[in-house]
């Protein structure tokens, strides 16, 4: 009995190797082309989620920094020159656009014969569009940073979402194979199949490794885009909210 266990174990060792390296060698051309499409999603992602990382750090970072030194500014006017500082803050060049766009429709208004004229409630109505116009100015400026902070994360998403598809479609192109395979021979033993079935199931394997930390990241990713965005709303609402109270019917 003993003899022909090493025997039946030793016919399975010359057919399977156990290596990942080999099977993928040795799989179809179609699996091998999976593996292949796979590790670029892989390595791309990857370079996504570590990009992403270095970038919301530096983001956070500059946030802090213009927040410390917006809180600790007297007038906009002295904050301005100082946002210039923060290139890679949200909250920064959302101020800035706020704050160039109050410059903007305040001189039109002073130089304007009919800015000069209007009184009472046509003067108030000339300072409430100008009110009009900062806030389009905050929200356009709002939006164009949460698109800055979404870009090429639509990669992770679609990494996490195929992945897993695309290897299954390397893993039922592999098993048939394999029965071509059994039907060529004529047997279906454990020899037989097993090279086969393994080397399929290493594309359903490789499509998970790539779509797991897409799928992680990309939420956390998102989660934080979330909160920024968050902060944005407030720092907008904040900053109006200044401009109603000290420039508005001055």
């Amino acid at each position: 009995m003993k003899d022909i266990s090493f025997v039946a174990i030793g016919a399975l060792g010359g057919d399977f190797q156990g290596s990942v390296l080999n099977m993928v060698l040795n799989a179809g051309l179609m699996v091998q082309f999976v593996l292949l499409l796979l590790l670029l999603f892989s390595v791309i992602s990857w370079a996504i989620i570590l990009m992403k990382y270095r970038v919301f750090r530096q983001v956070q970072k500059e946030n802090d920094a213009f927040l410390d030194a917006y809180m600790k500014g007297a007038k906009l006017s002295e904050i301005f020159p100082e946002s210039k500082k923060y290139s890679n803050s949200p909250i920064a060049e959302i101020f800035r656009s706020g704050y160039t766009e109050l410059v903007k429709v305040t001189k039109v208004i002073k130089e304007s014969p009919a800015g000069k004229e209007q009184e009472g409630a046509d003067r108030f109505s000339l300072e409430m569009s100008r009110i009009d116009n900062v806030e389009r100015a905050l929200n356009r400026a709002r939006d164009s940073e949460s698109t800055k902070l979404e870009s090429t994360l639509g990669f992770l998403a679609t990494t996490g979402s195929a992945s897993p598809f695309i290897g299954l479609f390397g893993t039922v192109w592999g098993i048939m194979n394999t029965f071509k395979d059994i039907g060529a021979r004529g047997s279906a033993t454990l020899a037989v199949v097993a090279p086969g079935i393994s080397e399929a199931l290493i594309a359903t394997a490789a499509g998970l490794a790539a779509a797991i930390p897409a799928v992680i990241f990309y939420n956390y990713y998102l989660n934080r885009i979330k909160n920024m965005t968050q902060e944005m709303d407030n720092f907008s609402s904040e900053l109006l909210n200044i401009i109603e109270r000290y420039y508005v019917i001055k």
